[in-house]
């Protein structure tokens, strides 16, 4: 499903800096996995790649039947609905609700009104917040506001989910609630793949860890572990 063949990333601001170097890869349907590194090992790049927020120095990217650096900006929009992204800081607007926040990226993408009426509450209710949907932002716990992105992300039902460091602003308990319901999400068919320098978090997974030093894949075990470079 995703592919990454011998992919560079190099930018050029008064000096040169190798963001990804030579990087081959491949993730399958259904798979479930992290990319585990410090914070500047490429994590983030690989998944700016991945959505065609930027285009390889080197290297072909695929996602399907797309090869991603070559589509051109106004495919992109269309490309996109095959990804939900989940981030750190949640990015919902502060002045629509729960329901409004998903309600928008249906919106966005011009479906009728009968479905978005439909498909937001089934989403919410998915993740938990059946009965917050009239909530603003403010009126939810961190935990719960990341359950909206993960709904938001969800209602287009993408192939793959990306989520870059999406407990980095949330306590313990919080936390393995958005793993667990990560989890629950893959179970239900659809890929996952988890940005994440949360030791804790990618031990408890027993899932593939793809891990980055410095733009370079290090390590990529099926059942890997957070290893300090």
């Amino acid at each position: 499903m995703i592919v990454f063949q011998g992919v560079s990333k190099i930018y050029k601001n008064g000096e040169t800096s190798t963001a990804l170097d030579d990087t081959t890869f491949e993730i399958g349907p259904g798979e479930f996995v992290s990319l585990s590194g410090r914070s500047g090992a490429g994590k983030s790049t690989i998944i700016r790649l991945l959505i065609g927020e930027e285009k390889p120095s080197k290297g072909r990217v695929f996602f399907g039947q797309y090869e991603v650096n070559k589509l051109k900006d106004n495919e992109l929009p269309a490309f996109r609905r095959h990804i939900g992204v989940v981030f750190q800081d949640f990015r919902l607007l502060p002045t629509k609700t729960a329901y409004e926040n998903v309600a928008f990226a249906l919106e966005v993408a011009g479906r009728p009104q009968r479905e978005i009426m439909e498909l937001v509450p089934q989403v919410l209710e998915m993740v938990g917040l059946g009965d917050k949907t009239k909530n603003f932002p403010n009126q939810l716990s961190g935990g719960e506001r990341q359950r909206v992105a993960i709904a938001r992300a969800m209602v287009h039902r993408p192939e793959v989910i990306i989520a870059d460091e999406p407990t980095g602003n949330l306590d313990h308990f919080h936390t393995f609630e958005i793993i667990k319901l990560l989890e629950k999400i893959n179970q239900l068919g659809t890929t996952v793949l988890l940005a994440t320098h949360d030791r804790e978090v990618i031990n408890s997974l027993e899932r593939r860890v793809i891990t980055l030093d410095k733009g370079r894949i290090i390590r990529d075990e099926p059942k890997g572990k957070y290893i300090l470079v």
